[in-house]
C-alpha cells in the first residue's frame, strides 16, 4: 500500500484557529433557543443601514462575478482615507490581506517578528510561507515595540503590529510607534494592524497614515469594515501602502477576493457617518457597563481601546467558559492566545451584557461553592 500523501513541512507547527462558537451550534448542543455571542467581537446593533440597503439592491446582479478590481470601493476608500487609489488593496477580511503579505513577501529564508499574546493568524501564514516566527514578550499586558525592534535581524522581512491588540485591547501610542520606526531598517516590511482603530478614544494613538504621506516605502496599514460598520458577515478588509510595495500581493491575490455584496455594502458603509457614531457610543457605553460589573465581581480586566475587554477568571477559566455555554452565553478562552486564565469578551448591547454579569457571578458562586464545600 502507497504512503498517503505529505501536506508541505510547514503545516506542522501550525495550530489550526479555532473561531468563536456559532449560536446555531451551541442552540443545537444544549437545547437552547435563546444563546448570545460574544466571543467574535461582532457589532450587536447590526449592521449600517445603508450597506444593507445596498446590499439587497446588489443582489439582483449576483449572477454575475464581481469586479476583480474592486475600483469603486477602492476609490471609495481611499477618498475616505485621504489616500490615491492605487495605495489602497481589499481583501477578503483583515484576514485575507495577511494571506496576500506572507504570500508576497515570505519564504523559507525569512524570520517574522510579532508579539505573544496577539493574533494568530500571523502565526499561521507565516508558517504556511515556511519563514521562521519570531515571538516577543507583552509588557503590561500591550505589546512592547522595544523588545520587538531588539528582535530584528538581517534575515527579518515583516513586522506585525496589531494595534489595537487582540486579545488585550491595549494600544501603543505615537510616541511609541515613532521610536519604534526610528529602529526599524527601510527593508523590513511593517504591516500595522488597526482592525480596531474607530473605537479608540486617546489622544495618544498614532497616525499611521503619516509614514505614507512622508514617503515611508515600507509600511502596510490594514483596516477592516467588520467591526464598526457590523458586515462581518461578507469579509472586507483592505490594506494602505505605497502602490510599489503592493505590487507582489496583486500577483498573489485570489482573481475575486472580495465578492459583489461586499463591494456594495463596503462602499455605502463609509457614507453611513450616523451608523458608525451609534456604534462608537453603543461600544463606550457597554464597555463602561463590563468594567462596572467586573469590579462588582472582583475581577481584574485590562483596560480597553476595542469592542471586546479581556478580563482574568482564574484558573477555572475553562469550566467557567463551559458553565456560560450551558446557560447560552458564549465567550472566547484565551489559552490559544497564551492566556489561559483569561476570557476575552465582546461589548454587547445593555442587555447582554447585563445577562453576561449575571450569568457569570452565577458560575463563579456555583464554582466557589463547589471548591468550599
Amino acid at each position: 500500500m502507497t504512503s498517503p500523501v505529505r501536506a508541505q513541512r510547514g503545516l506542522d507547527q501550525i495550530k489550526p484557529y479555532v473561531p468563536g462558537k456559532p449560536a446555531e451550534e451551541v442552540q443545537r448542543e444544549y437545547g437552547l433557543t435563546d444563546v448570545i455571542k460574544l466571543a467574535s467581537n461582532e457589532n450587536p446593533i447590526g449592521p449600517s443601514p445603508k450597506a444593507l440597503a445596498a446590499v439587497q439592491q446588489a443582489m439582483a446582479r449576483l449572477n454575475y462575478y464581481p469586479d476583480g478590481q474592486s475600483y469603486y470601493l477602492r476609490r471609495a476608500l481611499a477618498s475616505h482615507l485621504g489616500v490615491l487609489p492605487e495605495q489602497v488593496v481589499v481583501g477578503n477580511g483583515a484576514d485575507g490581506i495577511i494571506t496576500q503579505v506572507c504570500m508576497a513577501y515570505l519564504d523559507d529564508e525569512c524570520e517574522v517578528i510579532v508579539s505573544r499574546s496577539s493574533f494568530p493568524i500571523y502565526d499561521i501564514y507565516t508558517h504556511v510561507m515556511r519563514a521562521r516566527l519570531i515571538k516577543t514578550p507583552l509588557r503590561d499586558y500591550g505589546l512592547n515595540l522595544d523588545a520587538m525592534a531588539g528582535a530584528i535581524t538581517d534575515r527579518t522581512k515583516v513586522v506585525f503590529v496589531c494595534n489595537p491588540n487582540n486579545p488585550t485591547g491595549t494600544i501603543n501610542t505615537a510616541a511609541e510607534t515613532e521610536a519604534f520606526m526610528k529602529r526599524v531598517p527601510d527593508r523590513v516590511l511593517v504591516v500595522f494592524d488597526e482592525a480596531y482603530y474607530e473605537f479608540v478614544d486617546s489622544a495618544e494613538y498614532p497616525d499611521t497614515l503619516r509614514y505614507l504621506r512622508e514617503g515611508r516605502k515600507n509600511v502596510l496599514i490594514m483596516r477592516t469594515q467588520s467591526k464598526i460598520y457590523g458586515l462581518a458577515g461578507i469579509r472586507l478588509g483592505y490594506g494602505v501602502a505605497d502602490p510599489e510595495l503592493l505590487a507582489p500581493l496583486h500577483k498573489v491575490r485570489e482573481p475575486f477576493a472580495v465578492n459583489l455584496l461586499a463591494q456594495a455594502a463596503g462602499i455605502a458603509a463609509l457614507e453611513d457617518e450616523e451608523y458608525r457614531k451609534a456604534s462608537v457610543a453603543s461600544n463606550h457605553a457597554g464597555r463602561l457597563a463590563l468594567y462596572r460589573g467586573f469590579e462588582r465581581l472582583g475581577l481584574f480586566c485590562v483596560k480597553s481601546h476595542t469592542n471586546f475587554v479581556l478580563v482574568r477568571v482564574g484558573p477555572q477559566a475553562g469550566q467557567i467558559v463551559q458553565k456560560l455555554l450551558e446557560k447560552g452565553i458564549i465567550v472566547r478562552p484565551c489559552g490559544g492566545y497564551d492566556l489561559p486564565e483569561f476570557l476575552r469578551i465582546t461589548v454587547g448591547d445593555p442587555a447582554q451584557n447585563e445577562r453576561l454579569i449575571e450569568a457569570l457571578e452565577s458560575v463563579l458562586r456555583t464554582l466557589h461553592r463547589g471548591c468550599n464545600p
